[in-house]
C-alpha cells in the first residue's frame, strides 16, 4: 500500500457532500489530515475530516484561509456545479457566475496555495468533467468552464514544475445523493446507467480513489495529465441506429 499521504495535509474544496465528500473520505482513509472547505457545513460530520467555512468566490478570504494553514501538501479543487439552464433562458451575468465558480475559483485557490504547495513539493488535483470535452446543452457555461479548467491545469503543470504536480480528473456521471434530481428517480438512474459501458454510474468513492492516486507518490511522474473517470464513456449513438449486423 502507498503510504505517501500519511501525515500530509489535504484541502478539498466543496468537500462536504457528494463527490467532494467522497474525495475527503478517501484522503482521510489514506492517513492524511483533511480539511474540507465550503460555504455550509456537512449535514453529517465526516469521520476524520475537518470543516472550515469558506466562500471560494471571495479572493481575500481564500488567501487568508490558505495563509493560516501551517502546511499544505495537496489541494483538490472540487467545488463547482451548475443548475440546468439553457443559454437563452438566462442573461450573461448569470452564466458568468457559473464560470466564476467552476474556473476562476479553482484558479484563485491554486494561486493562494502555491507557496505552501511549492515548499511541500505537493500536488493539485482539479476535478473536471466530461462536459468539458463534448456538447453540454443545458449546462454550456459549465462545460466551457470545465474545458478551461483542463487547459489551466495543463499550463499550470508546466509553469509550476518540478515543485508542484498538477493533474485533472475528468469525471463522468456520478451517483450522489442528488442523482435522482438530475436523472429522474431510481428508474431514471438505472436507465442512464445502462448507457455507460461499465453498466453503472461512478460512486464518490471511485472519484476519491482516483484523486488519492494522483496525489500520491504512485503518480510521482504524472503531471499535466487528464485521467478519465467515466466508466468507459458513452456508447456512440450511431451504433444503435445502424442496421448492419443486426439480427432479423
Amino acid at each position: 500500500m502507498d503510504n505517501s499521504l500519511r501525515g500530509s495535509t489535504v484541502v478539498v474544496t466543496g468537500g462536504t457532500r457528494g463527490v467532494g465528500a467522497g474525495i475527503a473520505k478517501a484522503f482521510a482513509q489514506a492517513g492524511a489530515r483533511v480539511v474540507a472547505c465550503a460555504r455550509h457545513p456537512p449535514e453529517v460530520p465526516l469521520d476524520g475530516v475537518e470543516f472550515s467555512p469558506l466562500d471560494l468566490r471571495d479572493p481575500p478570504a481564500v488567501r487568508a484561509f490558505f495563509a493560516a494553514l501551517p502546511r499544505l501538501d495537496v489541494l483538490v479543487n472540487n467545488a463547482g456545479g451548475t443548475p440546468y439552464r439553457r443559454l437563452a433562458d438566462a442573461d450573461a451575468e448569470r452564466h458568468a457566475r457559473v464560470v466564476e465558480l467552476n474556473l476562476l475559483a479553482p484558479l484563485t485557490a491554486s494561486l493562494a496555495a502555491y507557496e505552501q504547495l511549492r515548499r511541500a513539493r505537493g500536488a493539485v488535483v482539479m476535478i473536471g468533467s466530461v462536459s468539458g470535452s463534448r456538447p453540454s446543452p443545458g449546462s454550456a457555461a459549465y462545460g466551457a468552464a470545465k474545458a478551461g479548467l483542463d487547459h489551466l491545469a495543463r499550463s499550470m503543470a508546466v509553469e509550476w514544475a518540478p515543485e508542484v504536480r498538477v493533474n485533472t480528473l475528468v469525471v463522468g456521471m456520478v451517483r450522489t445523493e442528488l442523482a435522482h434530481v438530475h436523472y429522474g428517480g431510481e428508474e431514471g438512474v438505472e436507465a442512464v446507467s445502462r448507457t455507460v459501458p461499465l453498466g453503472r454510474l461512478a460512486t464518490p468513492a471511485d472519484v476519491g480513489a482516483a484523486a488519492v492516486f494522483l496525489a500520491s507518490d504512485a503518480a510521482a511522474y504524472i503531471s499535466g495529465a487528464s485521467l478519465l473517470v467515466h466508466g468507459g464513456g458513452e456508447r456512440p449513438a450511431f451504433l444503435d441506429a445502424a442496421t448492419a449486423n443486426k439480427e432479423t
